[in-house]
C-alpha cells in the first residue's frame, strides 16, 4: 500500500465529517476507548494540552505548540480539518507524520479496528495519540474535532484545558442555543484540572462556572485578566503591549488573534504555575515565527503582496466573518473580488447578510460532497443584496477573479475551509 492509497482507503472506508457532515459524528467515546484499549493508552505516555472552542482553537494550539517548542519541549500536534494534506494534522515539532507511519499503522492494526467501524476521525486521532507516544513527545496540544463532551479527544486527561470562545456553528449537532453549545464544550472540564476561557460572557459564562465548581476546576477568564493592553497592527503583524511581555510581535495578523494572543498568553502562565518551564524569548519567538515552526495556514494568509493583494482565511460561520468582514473594511484597494463558497450545513443567511455588499463576488464549489451549489449560493447571495458570477471550481474562480482584478484592487477567498484547501492546492502549497 503506498501513502496515496492509504489516504483513499481512509476516505473510501470511514465515515468523514468534512466531506459527508453529520452522518460521519459518531456521539460517544465507545470506539475511541476501544481503540485506545488495544493501543494501552498510548495518551498517557506523555502530557497533554486540550483545546476546545468554536473559533481560533487551531490557531491557538498551534501557538502553543510553537512556544512550547521554543522552550526546548518536544511537541505533539494534533488538529483538524487539514487543508492540503493530511499529514497536516499530526504534527511532531513542526514536522509533519510521514506517509510511511500512516500505512504501516493501517497495515498493522486493522485487523483489530475494522470491526470496531471508527470514523475517519476517531481512527486518526488513535493514529495521532500512537505517533507522539512512538515519537516520545514531552507534551502534546490536542485540538477538539467537533464539541467536546463526546468529542473523541475527549478521553484525555490533560494538565491544562483550553475553550476559546462560543459561536454558533454545527447547532444540528451540539444545539440552537449558546448555552447548549457551551454545555457541549464545557465537557472537557474536569475535576481537578485548570481550564482557562477565552471569551463568554452571560449565560455562557454561567454555564462554565457551574461546570467547573461541580467538578472542581480552577477556571480562569483570559478577559478578566486584562492581558492586552495596546495593540498595533503593522505590515508584518500585530504589535502588542501586554501585561507580561513588552513589544510582543504576532505574526498573525487577522483582527481575531488579538483574542486568541490573550487566551494563548493567559494559558501559559497557567502551565508555569503547573511547573512548565517557559522563559519569555520563547514565548516571543512562538508569536514570531508561528507558521514557520508549526506549519499554519489560511488564518489571513497574504497570498501574494501586490498587484493585486491575495489573502485567504478559513474563517467560515458568523462570528468569525465577522471579523473578515471587519478586517477587509481597513484594506485599500480600488475594488474588493470576492471567491466565495460555503457549506451546506452552516448559517448561510446570516453569513451572506453581512459580508460587503460593494464587492464583485465568484460564487464557486468546494471539490467535498458538502459543499453548497455554486448556483444556489449565488441565488441565495442575490437575496442579500451580494452580485457577481458562479463558477463550477475554485480554480476557475480564482483565474476569473485574477483575469478581472487591477493591480490596485484586492482579492479575498474564503467562506469555508474547503474554498480554502482547494484554493492553497490550485496555487501550489504542499
Amino acid at each position: 500500500m503506498t501513502y496515496q492509497e492509504a489516504i483513499e482507503y481512509l476516505y473510501d472506508h470511514l465515515p468523514v465529517y468534512q466531506r459527508i457532515g453529520s452522518g460521519a459524528f459518531k456521539a460517544g467515546l465507545d470506539n475511541s476507548l476501544a481503540l485506545d484499549t488495544y493501543l494501552s493508552h498510548p495518551h498517557t505516555k506523555y502530557k497533554t494540552i486540550h483545546v476546545a472552542g468554536t473559533n481560533g482553537k487551531g490557531s491557538t494550539s498551534h501557538l502553543l505548540a510553537a512556544i512550547l517548542q521554543q522552550a526546548g519541549y518536544k511537541v505533539g500536534l494534533y488538529t483538524s480539518p487539514h487543508l492540503v494534506d493530511f499529514r497536516e494534522r499530526i504534527r511532531v515539532n513542526g514536522e509533519k507524520i510521514s506517509g510511511q507511519y500512516i500505512v504501516d499503522f493501517i497495515d498493522k492494526h486493522r485487523e483489530v479496528y475494522e470491526p470496531i467501524q471508527p470514523s475517519f476521525f476517531e481512527l486518526t486521532m488513535m493514529m495521532a495519540f500512537q505517533y507522539f507516544a512512538d515519537m516520545k513527545v514531552d507534551v502534546a496540544i490536542i485540538e477538539v474535532g467537533l464539541g467536546g463532551r463526546l468529542d473523541s479527544t475527549n478521553i484525555i486527561n490533560p494538565d491544562l484545558s483550553v475553550i476559546t470562545n462560543i459561536s454558533f456553528d454545527h447547532m444540528q449537532m451540539l444545539g440552537d442555543t449558546l448555552e447548549k453549545i457551551a454545555t457541549e464544550k464545557a465537557g472537557i472540564i474536569k475535576a481537578g484540572i485548570p481550564v482557562v476561557i477565552g471569551e463568554a460572557e452571560g449565560e455562557v459564562r454561567k454555564v462554565f462556572e457551574k461546570t467547573a465548581d461541580r467538578v472542581g476546576a480552577r477556571i480562569v477568564f483570559a478577559e478578566d485578566e486584562h492581558i492586552i493592553q495596546n495593540s498595533l497592527r503593522t505590515a508584518s503583524g500585530w504589535l502588542l503591549d501586554t501585561k507580561y511581555y513588552l513589544y510582543l510581535k504576532g505574526e498573525l495578523s487577522g483582527y481575531a488573534q488579538i483574542k486568541n494572543a490573550a487566551t494563548v498568553l493567559c494559558a501559559v502562565k497557567e502551565l508555569q504555575s503547573l511547573g512548565y518551564v517557559i522563559p519569555s524569548k520563547a514565548v516571543y519567538n512562538g508569536f514570531a515565527y508561528v507558521t514557520e515552526l508549526t506549519g499554519l495556514m489560511g488564518r489571513w494568509q497574504v497570498i501574494q503582496e501586490l498587484h493585486p493583494k491575495i489573502v485567504c482565511d478559513t474563517g467560515h460561520n458568523i462570528a468569525g466573518i465577522k471579523y473578515i468582514v471587519e478586517q477587509l473594511a481597513t484594506e485599500k484597494y480600488n475594488t474588493l473580488h470576492i471567491v466565495l463558497g460555503m457549506v451546506n450545513d452552516k448559517d448561510i443567511t446570516s453569513v451572506l447578510s453581512i459580508l460587503p455588499k460593494h464587492a464583485v463576488y465568484y460564487f464557486t464549489k468546494a471539490s467535498v460532497p458538502r459543499a453548497l451549489d455554486q448556483m444556489k449560493l449565488q441565488e441565495l447571495a442575490g437575496k442579500a443584496g451580494l452580485t457577481g458570477y458562479s463558477y463550477h471550481t475554485v480554480s476557475e474562480a480564482i483565474q476569473a477573479a485574477k483575469e478581472w482584478a487591477r493591480p490596485n484592487d484586492f482579492i479575498f477567498i474564503g467562506g469555508s475551509n474547503f474554498i480554502v484547501a482547494d484554493a492553497l492546492t490550485e496555487l501550489g502549497y504542499k
